[in-house]
Formats: C-alpha cells, sequence, structure tokens
C-alpha cells in the first residue's frame, strides 16, 4: 500500500518525533516501505532580517542542522531500515510538500500539537500539510 513514508521532524522540539517514529517505522516495517526524514530550517529572508545575521550564518546552520538530523536518525531508526535523510529550508509546509512530491512519498508521518484557538486561525503546518498535500497524511498526537 505504500512505498516511500515520510517522517517530518522538528530538530529542536523532540516531541515533534518522538511518537511519530515508532508509528513511521512500524508502518515501513508492515509495508516494506522505504524511510525518509526530513526537517526544515526556516528561512531568514532577504534584505533587513537577512543583515543581521553573520554572512555565513545560513551556511553554519545547515551544516549544525545536518549533523543534528543525522544524529536524531541514528537514535531513531533500527539498524535494519536505512533512512533517506533531508534538509530543506524554506516555509515548512511548503518544504514537506514539494519534497514530498519530489521524493514520490504516498504517506506523510507527523507529529502535531493539541490545537488551540490561535491554531484554528492560523492553521498549523500539520493542518495545512492535510489540505494541500497530494499523498496521504498521518498525523500523531505528540
Amino acid at each position: 500500500m505504500y512505498s516511500n513514508i515520510m517522517i517530518t521532524i522538528d530538530l529542536s522540539e523532540p516531541a515533534s518525533y518522538r511518537k511519530a517514529f515508532p508509528t513511521a517505522i512500524a508502518l515501513c516495517r508492515q509495508f516494506g516501505a522505504g524511510l525518509h526524514v526530513l526537517s526544515v530550517l526556516p528561512d531568514l529572508g532577504y534584505g533587513v532580517v537577512q543583515n543581521y545575521f553573520p554572512d555565513d550564518y545560513q551556511d553554519k546552520a545547515r551544516a549544525d542542522a545536518t549533523e543534528a538530523l543525522e544524529k536524531v536518525a541514528r537514535e531513531n531508526v533500527p539498524e535494519d531500515i536505512t533512512p533517506e535523510l533531508h534538509l530543506a529550508s524554506g516555509t515548512i509546509y511548503k518544504e514537506i510538500i514539494e519534497t514530498a512530491e519530489r521524493s514520490g512519498i504516498d504517506l506523510i508521518v507527523m507529529a502535531s500539537h493539541r490545537p488551540d484557538l490561535s491554531d484554528y486561525l492560523l492553521g498549523p503546518n500539520a493542518a495545512r500539510v492535510v489540505r494541500h498535500s497530494d499523498c496521504s497524511v498521518m498525523v500523531v498526537r505528540g
């Protein structure tokens, strides 16, 4: 039923993957699917905001995030599964959807916190991915 499953994680928030990793791994095993792990670095944008950061900030942030992504994968993915790691930067929900499309993902597994009023007004990333993704999305409560 699924051949490529992607889990999305926030490297600064272990709750974003604590319950989602076991779910994604169980589904990979059940369907013999490949596992993709994605984290998205927020985009600083251009212009005035970017001027407040050192010139090499983006490169250093990407290198640090790559190292952190590899560490999280080592600590949470069993040795019998070899994940494909993805690190994107930009708008979180857009990058999740674009990476899923590029990688042939047929199921996205992501965590979501309990919604509060601001989430209903603004829409969290999980809700946006569910609404706009062409593939199935499983939201695991964090």
